[in-house]
């Protein structure tokens, strides 16, 4: 396993980051607790989670993955493991979450994160995260900025002076932004550098072989202010697997959770999984495999954060970061790319 620093933190990650979306939903606790041991003994130190988490959010279960965490957390060295979790937004109308106080002023924040400490059953968290912007923005398989759908949202700098408090009493050690734009990010970067206060780390957004749109702007922002990319959704919610090419309505959270669909069932999505897939047969390779090692190798990320619902999904990604792609490889993806330009945005 390899291990990265996150930007100008103090926070060494291993190259693979396990992600528990799935942990209370499509997972028991048993079976959570064997992939996180699993994780480890492969060297893998560093654990992503989230309030509003398993997926798909409901009342009924939103902090349950972080209770599983927290249970198999409390067995560990906590200083050996890097733990990273977000706080919901107002932006995707959880109201249940907090007695609805979803905004990123100090109120909101204190309240997520001090649930977050009480189930993940730790003093501090190595990496919180805004899991998503509070202002009107394009996200989760939508494309297009619309500004008729703007919103009151808590303004940036309280947000950072906010974040500043948490970080003095010593809850969080860094913070770092998720689903992310180019203007969100040069803004938290430029209110936190005139105001002095801490600066985000790290950026999730989703990347693959079917979402490229982190390199059109954001990886120049993200290198020239050193902030470090943590993908998420490498596999594309397993779209990437090939699986659905064959049976549509093949096991998996896309058929199994209504809504799901909404990024991955757009109109070149599945040519463009056949494309990969004829590809990744042609260097024998199978499609996962091929997904995966693409956004292993790219240059920009930091730690890649994968996420399995079996043990055999799991060892699979992990095989894969031995998998090098040569450069003729590389070239008939991005043809690939440019014949079907991020189709699942």
């Amino acid at each position: 396993m390899k291990y990265v620093t996150l930007a100008d933190s103090s926070l060494r990650v291993s190259a693979v980051c396990l992600g528990t979306m799935t942990f209370g939903e499509q997972n028991s606790e048993t079976e959570a607790h064997l992939q996180l041991d699993r994780a480890l003994a492969a060297g893998i130190n560093f654990i992503d989670t989230a309030e509003m988490y398993p997926v798909p959010p409901k009342a009924a279960t939103c902090g349950r993955t972080e209770l599983i965490v927290g249970n198999w957390l409390a067995r560990q060295s906590r200083d050996k493991i890097i733990v990273a979790t977000k706080a919901a937004g107002p932006s995707r109308g959880l109201s249940w979450l907090r007695d609805g106080r979803l905004g990123f002023d100090l109120a909101g924040l204190r309240a997520a994160l001090d649930g977050s400490l009480r189930r993940l059953r730790t003093d501090y968290v190595d990496l919180y995260q805004l899991h998503w912007p509070a202002r009107n923005q394009p996200m989760f398989g939508q494309w297009q900025y619309d500004p008729g759908r703007e919103c009151a949202s808590t303004p940036i700098l309280e947000t950072l002076e906010a974040l500043a408090t948490l970080a003095r009493e010593g809850k969080i050690r860094h913070f770092g932004l998720s689903n992310e734009h180019p203007w969100g990010v040069m803004e938290f970067l430029r209110l936190a550098r005139a105001n002095g206060l801490p600066r985000p780390v790290s950026l999730q957004n989703a990347y693959s072989l079917l979402n490229r749109v982190y390199e059109c702007g954001l990886a120049e922002v993200c290198h020239r202010e050193n902030l470090a990319l943590l993908p998420y959704s490498p596999l594309a919610f397993g779209t990437l697997s090939g699986k659905y090419l064959h049976d549509a309505q093949a096991p998996g959270r896309i058929t199994r959770f209504a809504g799901f669909g909404q990024r991955y069932g757009k109109v070149n999505v599945a040519p463009a999984v056949a494309a990969y897939a004829e590809l990744a047969a042609r260097y024998g390779l199978t499609p996962a495999q091929l997904a995966l090692a693409f956004v292993y190798s790219r240059w920009f990320a930091a730690s890649t954060i994968i996420g399995a619902t079996s043990l055999s999904q799991l060892d699979e990604n992990l095989a894969a970061l031995s998998v090098q792609l040569p450069p003729s490889l590389l070239a008939e993806i991005d043809d690939v790319h440019l014949r079907y330009t991020n189709p699942a945005p």
